[in-house]
This record gives structure tokens, sequence and C-alpha cells, in this order.
């Protein structure tokens, strides 16, 4: 009898410890994911773009969802339940909602009223001016898994009208799409009218690769994998700078690119008979549909500080290995600062400082925070909360840090401090704003078109 007693205690403490170790790290993880959740709420109002909505009726708690983002504590279990806590750092991987297994995951828009500034968009990409299309980080996605997509899909609505565009004017001289910007999502467009064998050209101020061409040496660019036109899905989860640059140009050489660059657009307009003309620095050109593949950031955003003008100043870091033994001064908090930082800060010589006018960094990626703090750990950068520069010098700069000014030694400064979206340009050639809310039931097309009545603003 008292074998049989302890036999069937053993049998309970087998089961009941490991089950109080496991409530006890539950406890502890939901008490992180409450603290994540406050700090979500202290630094954003909520999720500026596409993001995970989840179904709670149908989520498990099997918690896939929160092991599979790359920028980490966006989602977390909550009362056994998947919940957004840090919307504001979810860029759209949309990793989540695939590995979801029971499908309580989809990722919808932010509401119309976080997208005030971004361009009233339909499902397709359409503006408010009929066969004018925005793609990729203009609509409000900055990720290039999502521009590429957009713009094969974009390209795939053009083939599909484009009957009833040529019947509206058949001269020879007219393109099917005129591409505008040769970033992801331009070349992306620029593939899959090879593909659908429409009459294109693609313009780009700039040099091919657009915004992407322009990041810092080794930057991560791409993290999950993304299907290119002409070439199909490329597996690689993890691609620098250069390595997505040389891909494209291998599928580039192969194709018939056709793209005029050092181009600016200045202009396009849409005639009565519903053939756009689009007023380039090299002259004319008309289209049956138009694709604004921009860039968001538009012109970076200056300080407005006297000594500006200086040329130290700059906005924008190629080469970080060009510097070295220099006293470097990077302005800003958000990843591209704090990357230009770490990468400044890890060359010879280098005496590195980052300025950023809060308290703490709070809307940048998982992987910078760590990576940053550890730089502050070894010295390679030296951060200054609550700065602001007031003054840039020659050999120096004047920092207001916490009401009392300091003078630190200075032979260059990068500044970020964001972009101004071409949100003037838009309007001028008539595209209204006013985001369309996706989370909508799909198939209410009487509610979705009432919300784009009320929402679109005249331009």
């Amino acid at each position: 009898m008292s074998e049989t007693v302890l036999t069937y205690l053993f049998g309970t403490l087998v089961v009941l410890i490991p089950m109080l170790f496991y409530l006890r790290s539950l406890k502890k993880r939901e008490a992180r994911a409450r603290e994540a959740e406050e700090k979500g709420k202290l630094y954003s109002e909520g999720p500026k773009s596409q993001h995970p909505h989840i179904d709670t009726t149908y989520c498990i708690g099997c918690q896939s969802c929160t092991t599979v983002c790359p920028e980490g504590d966006v989602l977390a279990m909550l009362g056994g339940k998947a919940v957004i806590v840090n919307g504001y750092k979810c860029i759209g991987h949309s990793l989540c909602a695939e590995a979801c297994p029971v499908g309580a995951i989809t990722m919808v828009m932010a509401s119309p009223s976080m997208g005030a500034d971004l361009p009233y968009l339909t499902p397709e990409y359409e503006t408010s001016v009929p066969n004018l299309f925005i793609i990729g980080e203009l609509g409000g996605l900055a990720l290039i898994k999502n521009a590429v997509n957009q713009g094969r899909d974009c390209i795939d609505t053009i083939t599909a009208r484009i009957g009833a565009l040529k019947t509206a004017g058949s001269d020879p001289d007219t393109y099917d799409a005129v591409i505008v910007g040769a970033g992801p999502a331009g070349i992306s467009a620029s593939l899959r009218a090879i593909e659908s064998k429409l009459n294109y050209i693609t313009i780009e101020r700039d040099e091919i690769g657009g915004t992407v061409a322009k990041y810092p040496r080794q930057k991560l660019v791409m993290t999950s994998p993304v299907e290119f036109p002409m070439y199909g899905k490329f597996k690689k989860t993890e691609l620098s700078k250069e390595n997505l640059i040389a891909f494209w140009n291998t599928i580039l050489e192969r194709a018939d690119f056709k793209a005029r660059t050092g181009e600016k657009v200045d202009d396009i307009r849409k005639g009565e008979d519903g053939i756009f003309s689009i007023i380039t620095s090299g002259g004319e050109l008309r289209s049956r549909a138009v694709i604004l593949a921009l860039g968001r950031t538009g012109t970076p955003r200056k300080l407005g500080v006297k000594g500006e003008e200086l040329p130290k100043v700059m906005y924008r870091l190629i080469e970080a290995d060009h510097y070295i033994n220099k006293r470097i001064l990077v302005v800003g908090g958000g990843d591209s600062a704090i990357e230009a930082a770490m990468g400044l800060g890890h060359q010879r010589g280098n005496q590195v400082t980052l300025s950023y006018r809060k308290d703490a960094f709070s809307r940048i990626k998982e992987r910078n925070a760590k990576r940053i703090e550890d730089c502050m750990r070894s010295g390679k950068v030296k951060v200054m909360f609550n700065s602001n520069p007031v003054e840039i010098r020659e050999q120096s700069v004047i920092l207001d840090l916490n009401g009392q000014q300091e003078e630190i030694p200075n032979d260059f400064v990068w500044v970020f401090a964001g972009g101004t979206p071409p949100n003037d340009f838009l309007k001028k050639i008539g595209v209204q704003f006013g985001m369309r809310d996706m989370t909508l039931e799909a198939g209410s097309e009487a509610k979705q078109a009432e919300l784009a009545r009320k929402q679109v603003t005249p331009a």
C-alpha cells in the first residue's frame, strides 16, 4: 500500500514540478510583454502602415508569430493570446501571418487617421487619378519585399487593362507604362513589364537601385524571401546591399531593361483623351499609365542651425571606411543614424558621438538596439541623449544638452533627420490623400466606398 502511495506521489511530483516551472516562466514572459506594451504606448500612437491584425477568436496561443518577427517584440503573448505590444516597430514583414497555423493573423493597413499624410490608394495601388499608380515606400510600406510584390502586381493590373487603354489612344509613340523610379519597386515593375511585353520606359533621377544604392556598405536590406519577376523566388533570408544590387545587375543585363538615368520628372498631366504627358528634364513622354515608384524620404530634412551649409555636413553615408582618425557627430535616433554611427565607430581612430533629442531610442530595430548598446559599452560610440546641435563650426559643434551648451571638437557631421516626402508634387498632379482602411470586412464595398468619401481630402 505504501509503495502505491509513493508511486502516486512520485508521479505527481514529476508532473507538478515541470508545470510549476512552466507557469513561472509564463508569468515572467507576460510581465515582459506588459512592460513592452507600456513602452509601446509611451513611444507611439500605434502602427502607421501595414501591420498584423489578430483575430483572438481563432488564436490558439502557439507563439509561432512571436518567434519569427525580425523586429523583436512587435507581438507578445498576453493571457494566452498573441497581441500587438510595439506596433510602431512593425514594417510589414508579414512573417507572423505566414507562420500562424490557423490563419488568425491577416496583414492590414493603419487606420485612415494614421495615414492622413499618405496618398489615397485602392487595393490595386491606384491613386485618385485613374491609371496613375503609386507603389513602394511612397504608399506607406518601406519593406523591399512589399515593394517588389507591388511592382509586379501593379503591372499585372495595367496588362489586364491595356486593351481598353489602347482603344483610347493608339499612337505608336505612346508608351503603355512610364515607371518613375528605379528602386526595388521600379525594377520589379520594369521586369514584369518585359515579361508582359509592354511598351514601357523607366525614368530614374539618380542611379539604378534608388535609395538602396545609397545605403552604407554591407547594410542588411532584406530579411525574408521574395519572388522577383524574370527570376522566380529568391530564397535567401538575409541579403546585403551589395548582394541585392549585384543580383539586380545580373537580371538587368539579360533583360530588355529600358531605363533613362539622371532624368528628373517635373510634371505629369492627363489629357482629355486619357493619355498622360510626363514632363522630364530630358523632354516629354506620353503614356497610357504611369507608375510612381518614388522613395518617401524625398529631400533630406535639415536642422536649420547656423553653419549647416558647411561642406563637412552631410545627409547620407555610403562608405564608412573612407573616414578614419576623424572626430564625427551623427545626429538622429532612427535606424539610419544608428547604423551610420556604428559603421563609423568601427573605423580606425574615429571618435564618434551620436546626438539624439529624446531620452531613449524608441523606434529602432531590435538587432540595432543590441548592437548600439555594445558600441556604447565598448566606447566605439558615445551617445548623448536629450541633446540638439545649435551651431556647427569649422572645427567644432555646439550642442544643447539639457539646457547647457557644450562645444565638442568635430571634423564631420552626418544628419539623419528623415526627409520631406514629395507630397507637394503629388498634390500638384492631382493625387488626393487619405488611406483606404483595409481592416474593414472583405466584400463590404458600400462601407469601403463610404469610408473613401469621408477620408479622401481635396488636393
